[in-house]
């Protein structure tokens, strides 16, 4: 695999003078808080080595990446059976649209859009209330990341529901359809408190090893899903992990990835390794601008693609 440190070490070192580019998520007001100059890569490989550089041990709100860890909880609830209210379809449109729900009677495209992920937790929340719902999602990324100091940040959680009302929104219209059996206000509260999860690049890479490394967790050496499941979750990574922005990121990186607004991208190279890249300047379709950028060079150095 050649010399992995040196290689984030040049791509941070050639992209720190571009920090400040793209724009930060400020439609939740704590996101806006953030400084647009932190730069971080964390790189971690299946056979236990980690690799850092810049803000790396920094948390950040890894708010939609965290679709990833539920949507593995829920197909370990329900299996196959979660297909019935959530498609596997890439969206096209972006990611808290509601025009696709109405024309598809309330089920989600995918479970990486806003609807798709609140259906999603609505499966999580099963027979628990929502507290220990969250508390389970908090366990499995403890789990998964071997670290027991990965928390939720109360702020970024209390902002996004005083500011949620789309994802209100889209969590009515699909109760109105019976996609969503609890009340609103307790999938909400738990969706909320998911996307406030507080994690490092270098947290965030443990966490994602599982799907480099055919469904095990290399760290501890459980199995966290079955082979299969691991190339499943990768497939929808690939195709919806960006949103309207995945066909795009597939062309350019040509990995399984999955961003969110708070600047994180979690990147999968099967059989090889997993990579966090932290940077909060975002695209026009909610990515992490230069984020993409430095998972694109990598993995062109690294000549790690999916797609050979």
């Amino acid at each position: 695999m050649g010399n992995l440190q040196q290689l984030i070490d040049d791509v941070h070192g050639e992209l720190r003078e571009r920090l400040g580019e793209g724009k930060i998520a400020d439609y939740i007001p704590q996101l806006a808080k953030i400084s647009p100059n932190k730069f971080g890569i964390s790189l971690a490989t299946t056979d236990g080595k980690i690799y850092n550089v810049g803000d790396s041990s920094e948390t950040f709100s890894i708010q939609s990446i965290s679709k990833l860890f539920t949507l593995t909880l829920a197909l370990g609830k329900v299996g196959d059976g979660l297909w019935s209210r959530v498609g596997r379809e890439p969206s096209g449109t972006r990611f808290n649209s509601i025009v696709q729900l109405e024309h598809e009677m309330g089920r989600p495209r995918n479970p990486f859009v806003n609807a798709g992920a609140i259906a999603v937790t609505d499966v999580i929340l099963g027979e628990y209330q929502p507290k220990e719902a969250i508390a389970e999602i908090v366990r499995f990324v403890q789990y998964l990341a071997n670290d027991s100091s990965i928390i939720i940040d109360k702020n970024v959680a209390n902002s996004e529901i005083e500011h949620g009302d789309r994802n209100f929104a889209l969590a009515h219209f699909m109760r109105s359809f019976g996609v969503i059996k609890h009340s609103v206000d307790e999938v909400l509260g738990v969706y909320f408190h998911q996307c406030a999860l507080a994690m490092s690049c270098e947290q965030l890479a443990k966490s994602g090893l599982f799907l480099a490394a055919s469904g095990k967790n290399p760290i501890n050496g459980y199995n966290v899903v079955s082979s299969l499941r691991a190339k499943r979750i990768n497939s929808l990574m690939l195709t919806s992990g960006h949103y309207n922005g995945s066909g795009d990121f597939a062309f350019r990186v040509g990995l399984p990835a999955k961003s969110g607004v708070g600047g994180g991208i979690l990147a999968v190279v099967p059989k090889t390794a997993s990579i966090a890249v932290f940077s909060p300047g975002l695209d026009n379709n909610g990515n992490s601008l230069i984020g993409t950028i430095a998972l694109e060079i990598i993995a062109q150095r690294a000549g790690w693609s999916v797609f050979g």
